[in-house]
């Protein structure tokens, strides 16, 4: 149970009944696919962006198809009474909106706190005034042992969604965690910077040829968000089993037939050659369900009592994870990257 998924093929799970859900970061690569998805699950979809056009764009994709489901709410993370507006008689949360770019993060790090901590804070505490049933962070992998400003934001997102089971109090909200590896050919992403250099016929930019990634499918991480939401006690971080490969090995295999050239750029600021998933500390609380890692929260023994009775009869006799996680280990070989890009239609 502790490999590599090297098998990234796209996975369906059941949603349950018809609720309202509210989607932070809407217009973006997972708000939007998320939007879609539950649309088309028949739930009603308050999309909140500050991005105007996006939602204008989302609008006019699918207001014909799908009627009154779609709301709009023009709003930022930032302002905690637009949120509390959004959320009212709100049963889901899926927070999406964070700023995302490791370079730009650390040219700007009071903006990256802003929004993905102090937001993420704004979130909590509307869901917790709306009585939101259920609240689901999207975090990524650059949490685990983070060198930049982004992933130090991710952490303090996962810290504060752990947390906030916690202060409920009377209220009845439980927030989660799921955590990312590189989502493939995402808006600003490696796989559509190579695309778009190989149509240009120019050279791919190699930062290091030792940089290793996890690779995660579209369809996947909608999946873990939704099993996130169906299967969550309060706490947990929720990982899907995904492949890792060399970044030099995703440039080949994108190339195709084509001469493969490449310039070594360096690494920017905040980068690290290798991510991890699971940390050395994180291994002995985290359990394995089917396809799925989750971390139990290192604080269970300070949560409520009814959480830490739901925890023992659903997680003590699992399988735990043996060893860390790291994307310099068990790797997928070159022919396993390219079927994995053929299968998702990437190629």
């Amino acid at each position: 149970m502790d490999g590599h998924d090297l098998n990234l093929k796209k996975t369906n799970k059941p949603n349950s009944k018809e609720s309202r859900v509210l989607i932070t970061g809407a217009c973006g690569s997972i708000g939007s696919n998320l939007v879609k998805r539950l649309l088309s699950d028949g739930h009603i979809v308050c999309a909140f962006d500050q991005n105007e056009d996006g939602l204008f764009k989302l609008d006019q994709r699918y207001r014909e198809e799908y009627a009154e489901n779609l709301k709009l709410f023009v709003g930022n993370v930032r302002d905690e009474s637009r949120l509390s507006k959004a959320m009212e008689n709100v049963d889901v949360v899926f927070h999406c909106a964070a700023l995302k770019h490791v370079y730009l993060s650390e040219y700007n790090p009071f903006e990256a706190m802003q929004t993905n901590i102090i937001g993420t804070n704004n979130v909590i505490n509307a869901s917790i005034a709306a009585n939101v049933r259920k609240v689901v962070f999207t975090s990524s992998d650059k949490a685990v042992n983070p060198s930049s400003t982004m992933g130090a934001t991710k952490l303090l997102g996962e810290r504060l969604i752990t947390a906030a089971n916690n202060y409920s109090g009377k209220h009845t909200t439980k927030f989660s965690s799921v955590r990312f590896g590189n989502v493939l050919d995402t808006n600003g992403s490696v796989l559509q910077i190579f695309k778009e250099q190989i149509k240009e016929n120019q050279p791919l930019t190699i930062t290091s040829t030792d940089m290793t990634r996890f690779f995660i499918t579209m369809d996947q991480s909608i999946s873990l968000c939704l099993y996130a939401k169906d299967h969550m006690i309060g706490g947990e971080i929720f990982i899907m089993h995904m492949g890792c490969c060399n970044i030099i090995g995703l440039a080949k295999a994108i190339s195709g037939d084509k001469d493969f050239k490449y310039n070594i750029i360096g690494q920017k600021s905040g980068e690290k050659s290798y991510e991890e998933l699971v940390t050395e500390s994180e291994v002995p609380r985290t359990v394995c369900v089917d396809d799925t890692y989750i971390i139990i929260p290192d604080t269970l023994s300070i949560m409520q009592h009814a959480i830490r009775d739901d925890y023992k009869k659903s997680y003590d006799k699992l399988i735990k994870l043996s060893r860390p996680l790291r994307s310099d280990e068990s790797m997928l070989t070159d022919t396993e990257i390219s079927e994995m890009l053929k299968t998702n239609n990437l190629i």
